[in-house]
């Protein structure tokens, strides 16, 4: 039996509400942490559709209460977790963009940071029995979209300085993030993951294709 129906317990509530501000914001970044955490270990081990959020909970050693503070259920634990990879490899992302040349540099140096970024994740929450069966994830959490965003500014940027075809850059960055979220998961399928080949893979995929896309107007 999952909890998702379940409302919070007033008796199972945490000591939150009489915390110092400051003390009390620490303590719910620890608990959403916490879940997290919790989550992608049941996840890996479990499997998303075995999982429960009672499963979750046991991991945490948070009530039952406090888990509904934060989240309704393992869908939205999901979509946080989503979130937060976005979040922490955003920055790593921009780097590469300020490193970049040209086109290619970029585009390598992009989806190879996001295949060590994801082979790394894996090998930290993976270790242990992991299933690998497709989890849900959301693209329209607010950190995704920044991703996709830094990505179009940057293939705009590289085509307006010449550097790259003039092609429609909504489906070009549809595409290169399409191509690097589906390899990278059939990468990590692989023991051990094989990054250099897979970045190789989809740079010569999307340069190849850029060559023949068709061209936008100056």
């Amino acid at each position: 039996m999952d909890f998702a129906a379940r409302a919070p317990d007033p008796r199972e509530m945490s000591d939150v509400a009489y915390l110092s501000p400051g003390k009390r914001e620490q303590t719910k970044l620890a608990n959403r942490q916490a879940i997290l955490d919790a989550a992608r270990e049941v996840f890996r081990e479990l499997g998303f559709e075995t999982a429960t959020v009672r499963d979750i909970i046991r991991r945490t050693g948070l009530s039952v209460g406090a888990f509904y503070n934060y989240y309704r259920s393992k869908e939205e634990v999901v979509t946080a977790l989503a979130d937060d990879g976005a979040r922490r490899f955003r920055p790593i992302l921009h780097a590469e963009y300020l490193k970049a040349s040209d086109f290619e540099s970029y585009v390598r140096g992009a989806i190879q940071a996001y295949f060590e970024f994801i082979a790394e994740e894996d090998r930290i929450w993976g270790a242990r029995g992991k299933i690998h069966e497709p989890e849900p994830t959301s693209r329209e959490t607010p950190e995704m979209l920044a991703v996709s965003e830094e990505v179009r500014t940057a293939l705009i940027e590289v085509m307006e300085r010449g550097l790259a075809p003039r092609v429609d850059v909504d489906y070009l960055t549809t595409a290169c993030i399409a191509i690097a979220r589906d390899v990278g998961d059939r990468m990590l399928l692989r023991d051990p993951p094989d990054v250099p080949g897979a970045t190789e893979f989809c740079v010569s995929l999307i340069l190849g294709g850029l060559g023949t896309a068709p061209r936008m107007a100056p």
